[in-house]
């Protein structure tokens, strides 16, 4: 069970594993020496030839012998650990590298959870397979050969027999080997299956708890943890019920040694002595492939991780140009897409966005706005039309070329446990603390900040001691700080109270006086003053114009005169 593709991946690894074999090989060789000098003496002894000498002799070699273990022991642990430790760096880091050829559309491809699954679990499953499984395959197929070879000196007959057993061990294991890998395959579909759940579970937990559908989801999780038990249970029966087989065979054939050895001594083929040391090398024919059938399941669990990580490694990457955009200006024709393939979400959209335009997108939700922006800022790919930045194909654009062009803030930005410093300087590594403060100016928050600990404040995981009108600031701020030459505001306003909506929408408005902003909002107050408006409906561009040209009795019409009719039974409400 050999994957050339996984040791290839991991070249470094390749000195470790051979550094173990040769220790191992070593230390066979020590034990050898100290079972023939045992053997002799045991012979001389029975002899009556025995002399002060001869015992000092083979205490001397054993000690030797045990200590020669004891240093090669040591030295195969380390050259595991070395082994296993390259292992982790290098798919981890490929895995890593991999994210980030994908960009920032990779979650069109694979599931968070399931890259956390196996960058993590998955990875540390190819421990064993390295730092253990890989050497003691090499010294199992080495070992008893060797311990072959030294046999056929002392009784040929007995050699030949114990090397014939040896192969029954590993025709055992291949016998298991196609139904393991399928179970195994099955194991992990089920375990990354759990982690979805568990994962999604937990991230809306507190959705659950209002809507009162925890309880069925914990049936569903329980569901889940079922059927993860019963296929655990199966992968361990098949674990028990091999060992069990291989164990027979070792002791079976270690058995079989012992009694060639005693034939052999009654025919008159061999002497005491080197019956003595045929029966102490027995069990050493069979332990090194005994312990490589132990290795053996936790290898195949590693082997079916490394299926999951090479299917990552394998996604096909959406080749991004070198190409620098030569203006800001953002054209859109014929802009279709899809996320499943199948629905349809844009049919066929034109738009134009001019550089140093304020142009705004609105629409009732599905229509499409933020599959735009998702579109514009590299997230989702696959696309039909064309999307032009500056007159270059969005698809020819380097990927960092892009992110410095285009920045969007949606509703919910991540902020990151930390200081606010670190998340601003996530904005422009190289700001300054005036230039920091400046921008918390902007968007009324360095008051506050002051009245805390500046820019040192600590920030719990996604601001949660912040509020969310506080969150967003700081978001925008650290958007101010990029600098980028087109913004996107997704729904940044939404879900914030109404003192901190105006102060956003004040710094987005001044933003466009000197940037091209693009504006997606379902509150349709906050686009009265941009300079172009599309309005989206069922995929497609319904109506395009301004506050004041737009027609009457239109799509928008008809969403503004709803829009003012709550807004004003909600102040009536609230008077």
């Amino acid at each position: 069970m050999i994957n050339k593709r996984l040791i290839g991946a991991v070249p470094e690894s390749k000195k470790y594993i051979a550094g173990n074999v040769a220790v191992q090989w070593v230390s066979l060789a020590a034990n050898v020496c100290m079972m023939g000098s045992i053997a002799a003496l045991l012979q001389k002894l029975c002899d009556g030839s025995a002399q002060t000498g001869s015992i000092v002799a083979t205490i001397t070699v054993g000690l030797l012998a045990l200590a020669v273990r004891f240093v090669c022991g040591l030295a195969a642990s380390r050259m595991g650990y070395l082994s296993s430790k390259a292992v982790k760096s290098t798919l981890r880091e490929a895995i890593y590298r991999k994210l980030l050829r994908l960009g920032a559309s990779y979650a069109e491809k694979v599931r968070t959870s399931e890259v956390v699954q196996v960058a993590v679990e998955g990875v540390d499953q190819l421990e064993t397979y390295f730092g253990a499984y890989l050497p003691q395959f090499f010294y199992a197929m080495l070992a008893p050969m060797t311990l072959f070879c030294v046999l056929c000196f002392v009784n040929v007959p007995a050699a030949v027999v114990l090397l014939i057993c040896v192969p029954m061990i590993p025709v055992a294991i291949a016998a298991v080997q196609t139904w393991a890998k399928k179970l195994l395959s099955k194991y992990w579909g089920q375990y990354t299956q759990l982690g979805d759940t568990f994962l999604e579970n937990l991230q809306g937990l507190t959705t659950m708890k209002i809507y009162q559908t925890d309880g069925l989801r914990h049936e569903r999780m329980n569901e889940e943890s079922e059927n993860f038990r019963r296929i655990t249970m199966k992968v361990l029966t098949m674990q028990l019920n091999s060992i069990t087989i291989m164990d027979l065979i070792a002791y079976g054939g270690a058995a079989l040694g012992m009694i060639m050895a005693v034939t052999q001594f009654r025919a008159g083929n061999v002497g005491l002595g080197g019956a003595l040391l045929i029966i102490l090398l027995s069990a050493d024919f069979f332990i090194p492939m005994r312990q490589l059938g132990s290795f053996f399941h936790i290898a195949m669990n590693g082997m079916a991780a490394s299926d999951k990580i090479f299917h990552l490694l394998d996604l096909p990457e959406e080749m991004g140009g070198d190409r620098v955009p030569a203006g800001h200006d953002i054209a859109v024709h014929g802009l279709r897409f899809s996320y499943d393939g199948e629905r349809e979400i844009l049919h066929g959209v034109d738009m134009t966005f001019p550089a140093g335009s304020f142009t705004a997108l609105v629409g009732e939700s599905g229509c499409g706005k933020s599959t735009v922006a998702g579109i514009l800022t590299g997230k989702n790919r696959g696309f039909g039309g064309t999307v032009t930045i500056g007159g270059v194909p969005i698809r020819e654009i380097r990927e960092d070329a892009l992110m410095q062009t285009v920045t969007c803030i949606g509703h919910a930005s991540c902020l990151f446990k930390g200081t606010v410093r670190d998340n601003l300087l996530m904005g422009r590594p190289d700001a300054s603390d005036e230039d920091l403060w400046d921008a918390l100016e902007k968007v009324k928050l360095a008051a506050f900040l002051k009245s805390e600990n500046g820019l040192d404040t600590v920030l719990a995981e996604q601001a949660g001691n912040l509020s969310g009108g506080q969150r967003q600031r700081l978001a925008l701020a650290r958007a101010l700080l990029h600098d980028s030459p087109v913004y996107i505001f997704d729904e940044a306003t939404s879900n914030i109270d109404v003192e901190s909506e105006n102060d956003v929408m004040a710094q987005i408005h001044a933003l466009a006086r000197e940037k091209t902003v693009i504006l997606i909002s379902h509150r349709l107050a906050n686009v009265t003053r941009v300079d172009h408006i599309y309005v989206l409906k069922d995929g497609g561009v319904a109506e395009s114009g301004n506050q004041a040209t737009l027609p009457r009795g239109g799509c928008y019409d008809k969403l503004w005169t709803a829009q003012q009719e709550l807004e004003k039974y909600t102040r009536e409400a609230r008077a």
